[in-house]
C-alpha cells in the first residue's frame, strides 16, 4: 500500500438505461426513484455524520438505482458549431501537477482553475493557468511547478511570460480571482491554495506579491477554493470573497483510510471532514483589506453541532433585486448551498433555504461544485446553475415572481436527465452560437482512475456537455448537443475548471478546460453562422474601474438580453471581462443600457455591431 493512501463513500450507480417516455411520466418516475434513493441516502449520511472524523470507513455501501428516462427533445434547428483543440498549436505547454504519488490525498482530485484576462492592457485575452506542487513529504519532492501566464499575440497564439511577469512562483495553488482592486487600470491576481493564499499586484504588466501587506493570506492550515472580487458595500473598491472547502490535513486523511474495494486506499468524500467558514475581506482603499467575515454574517454554523457548516467550492455574485447591492450564491459540497442576501449595511443574511437553492427539489443536499447564473429566457427570471456529483442531476434554480424565490427546474428545462450520471465541476452560461440566447456548458470528470472497475456506468474521463438554448417558447429551453456535433469539445477528459474568452478577436467565445494532473484543453470556437454580436467593456469612474457588478441590457429585434458584469463564475476560474452579446440575424441594436452598481442608468448612443465598445461611466 502506498505511503499516503482512501474508500470513497459516495453511492455508486448501475448501468445507464434510457427509455423514451412522456415528460409527465418521466417526472413522476424520477421523483419516486429519487425518493427511494433519498431514504437510503439519509441512513448512510446519518451514520457518516455522527462518525468521528478520525474513525476509518471500512466499506462502500452500494445502492442500485437506475437513472431516469431521457427526455426526448427537438433539435431540428440546432446549429452546427465545432470546437477545435488548438492547445498545442497555440503554444500552450502547461501540464498541471497535483502532487499525486499514490497517497490518495483529497486535494489531488480537485484540480485547479484558469482565467482569461488582459494582464498587459493590449486589448486581447491572455490566459493564466493555476498550478499546484509536490507535497513536501513526497520522496524526491521538487516543489517546482510554477503558475503559467500566457500572453496572447491577438491572433490566438500564446507565449509563457510567467517568469518575466513575476508569476514563476510555486505553491499548492487551487483557484484564481482577477480584479483591479486598487483601481489603477491593471488587473491584479489573487490565488487560493492549500495553505496560505497569495495576492499579486499588477504594476504595469509585472506582478509583485503583496499578500502580507494586504492581509489576505488566511489561515496557514486552510484549504481555499474559488474566490472573487466584488464590491459588496458599493464604495467603488473591489472587496474579496474567498470560499474555503473543508478542514483537511494529511494526518486526518490517512486516519480516515477510505477504500473503494475494501483493500486499497481511495480518495474520500468531504462528508467526514469538518466544514469551514468563507472569508470576506473589505477593501480599505490603501492597499490593505480588513477581515469582515465575522461581522458581515457569512459565517454559518451547524445548529446541531455549532461547527462551521460551509464546504464551499464556488460562488456567483449578482444583484438579485436591482437594489444596488450585490448578493452572493455559494455552492457547498454535500451540505446545503447558501444565498447571502446583501442587507445594504455591510451585512448579509443567509436565505438559501427560504430562497429555494439550499437543496434539490427533493430536499437533499448535493455534491455541488461549479456555479453560474444567467437570464437564459431573456426575461427577468434569473437561473442559477450548479454542477453536482455523479448520480445527482445538475441543478437549475430559476427565480419566480419574487427575485429571491427559486425553483429547481433542471428536469423541465432539459438538463436534468442528461446530467444525471456525470460528475460535473466547471459550469457556465455563454452564447456559443451568438444567436442571442444563453447556452450552458459543464466540464465533467470523476475522482478515481479505477472507478469503472467498481461502478460500470462511471468513467474517470468524461465528455464535456454542451446544452443549446432553443428558446423559452419551447417545452424546455435546453437541448444537449450530440457529442459528434461539438468537435473536440466532446473528448473525454478529467474536467475541472472551465472558462471562456475570445482568444482570436473574431467575436465568438472560445473555451479553456483544465484537468487535474494533466494538460488543459484550449478549444477554438469555429462557428460560421453569420450571426452578429457586440462586446461591451466598462470603465467605471464612480464605480470600480471595470464596472464589476453592473448590468448591461441590449435590445434588438424586440428582445432584451440582460448580462451582469461578473467574471467570477464556474469553478476556481474567471471568464474574460468584456461581455459578449450575440445578436443573431438582427442588423441593428435598438438600445444598449448600462445599469451601474449604484443603480444609475446610462444609455449608449448608436452602438455598432460586430465590434468591441468601451462605455465610460458618466458623472465621475
Amino acid at each position: 500500500m502506498p505511503e499516503d493512501a482512501l474508500p470513497e463513500t459516495r453511492d455508486p450507480d448501475v448501468e445507464q438505461e434510457y427509455v423514451p417516455e412522456d415528460d409527465a411520466i418521466i417526472g413522476k418516475a424520477f421523483r419516486w426513484s429519487l425518493l427511494v434513493i433519498a431514504i437510503l441516502a439519509v441512513g448512510v449520511a446519518s451514520a457518516l455524520y455522527f462518525r468521528s472524523p478520525e474513525e476509518p470507513v471500512d466499506q462502500v455501501r452500494q445502492i442500485d438505482a437506475a437513472p431516469p428516462a431521457k427526455l426526448e427533445q427537438s433539435s431540428d434547428q440546432m446549429p452546427q458549431v465545432h470546437f477545435t483543440d488548438v492547445t498545442s498549436q497555440a503554444g500552450i505547454r502547461f501540464v498541471h501537477n497535483n502532487g499525486a504519488r499514490g497517497g490518495k490525498f483529497l486535494p489531488e482530485t480537485m484540480g485547479s482553475g484558469a482565467a482569461f484576462l488582459d494582464y498587459d492592457n493590449d486589448g486581447d485575452q491572455d490566459l493564466l493557468l493555476v498550478n499546484a506542487s509536490d507535497w513536501p513529504w513526497s520522496k524526491g519532492s521538487k516543489n517546482g511547478s510554477p503558475m503559467a501566464l500566457y500572453a496572447n499575440d491577438n491572433q490566438g497564439r500564446f507565449r509563457d511570460v510567467a517568469a518575466e511577469a513575476g508569476l514563476a512562483v510555486s505553491f499548492y495553488g487551487v483557484g484564481v480571482a482577477a480584479g483591479d482592486y486598487d483601481n489603477d487600470g491593471d488587473i491584479d491576481l489573487f490565488f487560493t491554495a492549500v495553505g496560505p493564499n497569495r495576492l499579486f499586484r499588477n504594476q504595469g504588466g509585472r506582478f509583485v506579491e503583496v499578500t502580507e501587506q494586504a492581509g489576505v493570506a488566511g489561515h496557514d492550515q486552510e484549504w481555499s477554493a474559488s474566490a472573487g472580487f466584488l464590491d459588496y458595500d458599493n464604495d467603488g473598491l473591489l472587496d474579496l470573497f474567498v470560499c474555503n472547502y473543508v478542514q483537511w490535513s494529511r494526518q486526518v486523511d490517512l486516519d480516515l483510510n477510505f477504500t473503494l474495494n475494501g483493500t486499497d486506499r481511495a480518495y474520500g468524500p468531504p462528508t467526514n471532514f469538518k466544514g469551514t467558514h468563507p472569508y470576506l475581506y473589505r477593501n480599505n482603499g490603501d492597499g490593505t483589506f480588513s477581515d469582515a467575515s465575522a461581522q458581515s454574517g457569512i459565517q454559518v454554523e451547524n445548529p446541531a453541532t455549532g461547527d462551521p457548516m460551509a464546504k464551499s467550492l464556488a460562488l456567483y455574485a449578482v444583484d438579485l433585486e436591482g437594489d444596488g447591492f450585490i448578493d452572493v450564491a455559494v455552492a457547498n459540497d454535500t451540505v446545503q448551498n447558501f444565498l447571502f442576501h446583501n442587507q445594504g449595511d455591510g451585512t448579509f443574511q443567509e436565505i438559501g433555504m427560504e430562497a429555494g437553492i439550499a437543496f434539490d427539489f427533493d430536499g437533499q443536499s448535493t455534491g455541488a461544485m461549479g456555479i453560474d447564473g444567467g437570464y437564459h429566457r431573456n426575461s427577468q427570471a434569473l437561473a442559477i446553475g450548479i454542477g453536482n456529483f455523479a448520480n445527482e442531476m445538475s441543478s437549475l434554480y430559476v427565480s419566480q415572481d419574487d427575485p429571491t424565490w427559486f425553483a429547481d427546474e433542471s428536469i423541465g428545462e432539459g438538463i436534468g436527465s442528461p446530467s444525471r450520471l456525470v460528475l460535473s465541476f466547471g459550469l457556465f452560461f455563454f452564447d456559443y452560437d451568438l444567436d442571442g440566447r444563453l447556452d450552458l456548458l459543464q466540464a465533467n470528470g470523476h475522482l478515481e482512475e479505477e472507478i469503472n472497475q467498481i461502478q460500470a456506468s462511471q468513467h474517470y474521463e468524461q465528455a464535456t456537455q454542451l446544452f443549446w438554448n432553443q428558446g423559452a417558447e419551447s417545452d424546455s429551453c435546453f437541448v444537449e448537443v450530440p457529442a459528434q456535433s461539438t468537435g473536440d469539445l466532446s473528448r473525454p477528459i478529467v474536467g475541472r475548471g472551465a472558462a471562456y474568452g475570445d482568444i482570436d478577436a473574431d467575436g465568438d467565445l472560445d473555451v479553456v478546460l483544465t484537468q487535474t494532473g494533466r494538460a488543459p484543453l484550449l478549444l477554438r470556437n469555429d462557428q460560421q453562422l453569420g450571426h452578429h454580436w457586440i462586446r461591451v467593456r466598462l470603465r467605471g469612474t464612480k464605480a470600480n474601474r471595470d464596472g464589476i457588478g453592473s448590468l448591461i441590457e441590449v435590445s434588438a429585434g424586440g428582445v432584451t438580453q440582460r448580462r451582469p458584469v461578473m467574471p467570477t463564475r464556474s469553478y476556481l476560474s474567471q471568464v474574460e471581462l468584456p461581455v459578449t452579446i450575440g445578436l443573431g440575424k438582427n442588423e441593428s441594436i435598438e438600445s444598449l443600457t448600462v445599469i451601474w452598481p449604484d443603480g444609475s442608468r446610462q444609455e449608449v448612443a448608436d452602438p455598432q455591431l460586430d465590434r468591441e465598445i468601451e462605455v465610460v461611466q458618466e458623472g465621475g
